[in-house]
């Protein structure tokens, strides 16, 4: 969408959300913004006030409309959600899953980094850049079960974990293409060994697909519990971890320490192909207990940012943003106290737009 002036304008949906959600975001999308502007162009940003306090206010967490409202947008950035008064399962499952599953966003992207100056327990030497391709709408999060006899000795909770082979078949798609971008090896993380028959659905599929369109993209596949050893001891030796929803959850926020932390780590809600806004979002949680401090690292949101830039077809801008927070990082101005430093979470999102704005 073009401005009366030319310039390019790209409309973003703000979620700030609870905790240190309204925080990071505060700090993070100016620099979102100047990144956009150096490249031509313009975010509109509209707040929208979903999250818990909205929950406690009036019931809901968004409105009824929450998808027609969300279409009208380009894109989606959040904050941080989950408030202190709510049960954490309440804050998922009336705010974030119901726009998943709305959009229909299957893809979650993960992308795990090293950073120049940032200590990891990665050995010397050891140059981490993966990334986690999670399917992002069935598996064990597709809400089928229930409980029965609650309260009693005879209390039974069943959980029913849902893999389709439409769903497989699309978020493999995904991670092979991504292999085949990067030029790194596609890793399929399951567990059939044991659960035969979702696990070996997965198996069966990635391999058909593989053989089939993707021949030139090297592949492997790896029990989940020996590849959360691997990530542990060996994070270089990856490239594309495909994964379904839950082992995804999981293996990428095992990854996070190797980026630094959850303070560090981006994420992205896409499908690819469909003509949807995507929703980005730090993978950290709301932090509550530093909330309102000015300590909160804003990277993960400012990183988010710049997967939200190249979502929607700005990728110099992304380019730079990612590049200037590896300048800040180096330099020691971003590193907040997670980092082992002292910048406030304002002082870290303006040494990033400060070497934004350097020459390079």
């Amino acid at each position: 969408m073009s401005g009366a002036d030319g310039t390019r304008r790209v409309r973003v949906a703000a979620v700030r959300g609870d905790g240190i959600g309204p925080e990071v975001l505060d700090a993070a999308l100016p620099v979102i913004a100047r990144a956009a502007a150096a490249d031509g162009v313009t975010l509109d940003v509209t707040d929208l006030d979903w999250g818990g306090d909205r929950l406690l206010r009036t019931g809901h967490a968004m409105p009824d409309d929450a998808i027609d409202v969300v279409r009208a947008h380009d894109a989606i950035l959040f904050g941080a959600i989950g408030h202190p008064q709510v049960d954490p399962d309440v804050s998922v499952w009336t705010l974030v899953l119901p726009l998943r599953k709305g959009l229909q966003l299957y893809a979650n992207l993960r992308p795990i980094v090293g950073w120049p100056g940032v200590a990891t327990p990665a050995r010397e030497g050891a140059e981490v850049d993966l990334l986690v391709v999670r399917e992002n709408t069935e598996g064990e999060y597709a809400g089928i079960g229930g409980r029965v006899h609650q309260g009693t000795p005879d209390e039974v909770a069943t959980e029913v974990a849902v893999h389709s082979r439409r769903a497989i078949e699309r978020i493999a798609r995904c991670g092979f293409g991504h292999a085949r971008e990067r030029g790194q090896t596609l890793t399929l993380a399951t567990k059939s060994n044991v659960a035969r028959h979702g696990y070996g659905l997965w198996d069966e599929v990635v391999a058909e697909l593989g053989e089939r369109e993707f021949p030139d993209v090297p592949r492997e596949q790896a029990y989940v519990d020996a590849l959360a050893t691997r990530m542990v001891a060996r994070p270089e030796s990856l490239g594309v971890v495909l994964c379904s929803n839950l082992f995804g959850d999981i293996l990428s926020d095992l990854g996070a320490p190797f980026a630094g932390g959850l303070g560090m780590a981006p994420s992205a809600n896409v499908a690819p192909g469909v003509d949807v806004p995507g929703f980005f979002e730090p993978v950290h949680g709301s932090a509550p207990d530093i909330a309102g401090q000015g300590i909160a690292n804003p990277t993960a949101a400012v990183l988010s940012g710049a997967m939200l830039l190249r979502d929607v077809g700005c990728p110099g801008a992304a380019d730079a943003l990612e590049r200037a927070v590896g300048t800040a990082l180096r330099d020691g101005g971003a590193r907040t106290r997670d980092l082992g430093g002292t910048a406030t979470t304002t002082q870290a999102a303006a040494a990033v737009a400060d070497a934004l704005d350097a020459p390079a």
